[in-house]
């Protein structure tokens, strides 16, 4: 059997894979030494009398150990255990010995016919006894050598296929395998998830190596790039010196500064085109009037959105829009970028990079995400797609969080009015728009009347009202309070918010909740968010409060929603990994990254 055919006929796509599947349980057909009480021991046995009862089969037999007789009972006993069990006969016994009063006695024993031997039992899609014959003739300590691993990571998982009494006894000590054998699988598995991985990446030349400077963009800002920029833009004037088309994501922690590294990106491709897709008008907005404002004269900025056009297209070098982009008729560019990508099907962000290829040549490709992942995941990830994670911000936000109830909502009411009187802004987030009899919270629609009849100023939209993007564009002007949906976790800047209050905070996910709480204090401003809750001794909204880190946040979440990739989706389709954990184990899967090859 060559090595192809026997990872196909056991069902997996590479040896390191066959390999980590280890035995789920052992058959230990060794002979007892002694008779164990409350153990399964295996003994050869000669039968001294059969006695009937009704519906039971009642065997006196004498054990090879020990000097006490053990009563066996078999019940419900086929025709076949009238045949086996004479007296005088002599068979391997296994089973569990258990004391009663002053007998030994074990029910329903397997009757052995091989002694002396460890037998693996594998959780596979063939028969036993053929899985363990690929696996014999296939995993081998010099076999996964051969793969690239370490010979002590070699040793350990193939002692677990092959596992002498001492290591059985160990595992059996542990109630499984050992602390450094699951170590040695999980950096296994990502090893072979790196190497397996950046054999698929696809890469294409590009159409053009950028290498604008920057300079005179810096120069303009009225401040300095963090460290978590700098890094970013880094790495991306790198790939787009380069002739290979790049493919990035940026992954940038809320109120992280993701727009000074478009910018910056911007500035790297002029004098070439570049387009930037955004996912709401707004936003597109509010990013065309920080480019014509941060941008050097000469760059000619352009937005393209379905309400018109601002600039000229055709000739601009910076072309700014929404889904809007892909269906008009623009000059080809060679730089793509795309904001908050999530926000866009696969299809759409295909269709964009598509307009822009060159036969086999493609546009450098950017996309840029406000939604922090756990920095094992982008690890992960960025074996298939370069990732870079901006996880400074520009100035500590001041915002406190708290857990608040249906006690505590008198004062959660004063503190909005105080925040109101004082010209700042207070976002209410519901769960739902309409009253729902599942949900033990009131959904929008039925407490607009409650903020109405006590604030001036209330504002409300959702994610199906048509008219959103006029209502916040009025509610940043002149509003007091905006009763919203979670439509409002990416969007609109608000400078005067500095409250936002989260009605039934435990059934969001901890990352939208961090999303939502980056709503306020975006310019430094002493702000506030309270998490109401039923539950106030949930355990995943008392982690939320500890932390601001997004990054630290994700791993909270995944750890407590064992969520699948967020960003290509591989483990939310089905596949999770055997033996990584993508929450905790972030420094196995940095040695097995960089063990595979990579940076």
């Amino acid at each position: 059997m060559t090595r192809s055919e026997g990872l196909a006929k056991a069902g997996f796509s590479s040896l390191i894979e066959l390999a980590i599947n280890i035995p789920h349980s052992y058959s230990d057909t060794r002979l007892s030494e002694r008779v164990e009480v409350s153990k399964i021991n295996t003994i050869e046995a000669e039968v001294l009398s059969v006695s009937r009862p009704p519906k039971r089969l009642l065997v006196m037999v004498r054990s090879h150990v020990g000097e006490r007789n053990i009563e066996v009972t078999v019940f419900h006993p086929k025709p076949y255990h009238n045949a086996l069990f004479k007296p005088g006969m002599k068979h391997v016994l296994q089973g569990r010995v258990e004391l009663f009063g002053r007998k030994l006695r074990m029910t329903n024993p397997k009757i052995v016919s091989k002694t002396g031997q460890i037998v693996p039992r594998y959780r596979c899609r063939t028969r036993q006894d053929i899985y363990r014959r690929i696996v014999d003739e296939l995993v081998s300590v010099e076999s996964l050598v051969e793969e690239g691993l370490e010979r002590g990571t070699a040793e350990l998982i193939t002692r677990a296929h092959r596992p002498d009494g001492k290591w059985l006894e160990l595992y059996r000590k542990h109630g499984g395998i050992g602390p450094k054998t699951l170590e040695a699988l999980k950096f296994a598995e990502a090893f072979d998830y790196f190497s397996r991985m950046r054999a698929k990446r696809v890469r294409f030349d590009a159409k053009s190596s950028l290498e604008g400077s920057i300079e005179p963009f810096l120069k303009r800002l009225p401040f300095e790039l963090t460290e978590g920029q700098k890094g970013a833009v880094s790495d991306i004037a790198e790939d787009l010196r380069g002739k290979t088309a790049a493919r990035r994501m940026v992954v940038g922690d809320v109120g992280s500064g993701k727009t000074m590294v478009i910018l910056a990106a911007a500035m790297m491709a002029y004098p070439h085109r570049s387009i930037l897709m955004a996912p709401t008008s707004i936003l597109a907005r509010q990013l065309y009037e920080e480019s014509k404002k941060l941008l050097p004269e000469y760059v000619d900025i352009a937005l393209v959105t379905q309400g018109g056009e601002r600039g000229d297209p055709s000739s601009a070098h910076f072309i700014i829009g929404t889904h809007a982009i892909l269906y008009r008729d623009l000059p080809e560019a060679d730089l793509i970028m795309v904001d908050e990508q999530h926000r866009f099907g696969t299809e759409q962000r295909k269709i964009l990079e598509k307009f822009h290829s060159d036969g086999k040549r493609r546009p450098h490709y950017l996309q840029f995400s406000a939604t922090p992942i756990p920095r094992t995941q982008a690890m992960l990830d960025s074996a298939l797609i370069d990732i870079s994670l901006i996880g400074s911000t520009p100035f500590v936000k001041d915002v406190k969080s708290e857990i608040v109830g249906r006690r505590d909502f008198a004062k959660v009411k004063e503190h909005i009015e105080r925040e109101t009187a004082e010209g700042r802004q207070v976002l209410v987030v519901y769960p739902l728009v309409e009253e729902s009899e599942h949900v033990g919270y009131l959904s929008l629609e039925e407490s607009e009347k409650f903020w109405r009849s006590n604030f001036d100023g209330v504002y409300v939209t959702h994610g199906r009202d048509r008219l959103k993007e006029e209502v916040l564009q009025e509610f940043a002007q002149r509003g007091s309070i905006l009763l919203s949906t979670t439509v409002i976790e990416v969007g609109i800047s608000l400078p005067k918010l500095s409250t936002i209050v989260i009605a039934g905070a435990e059934r969001m996910g901890l990352s939208t909740l961090h999303q939502l709480r980056g709503r306020v204090g975006r310019t430094g401003l002493k702000s506030y968010c309270f998490l109401f809750t039923n539950t106030p001794d949930n355990e995943r909204l008392k982690a939320f409060i500890k932390t601001k880190d997004g990054f630290e946040i994700a791993r909270l979440d995944l750890k407590f929603r064992r969520s699948g990739d967020i960003l290509e989706g591989k483990i939310q389709s089905g596949k999770e990994f055997l033996w990584l954990d993508t929450a905790e184990d972030e420094e196995i899967v940095k040695r097995a990254k960089e063990a595979a090859g990579g940076r």
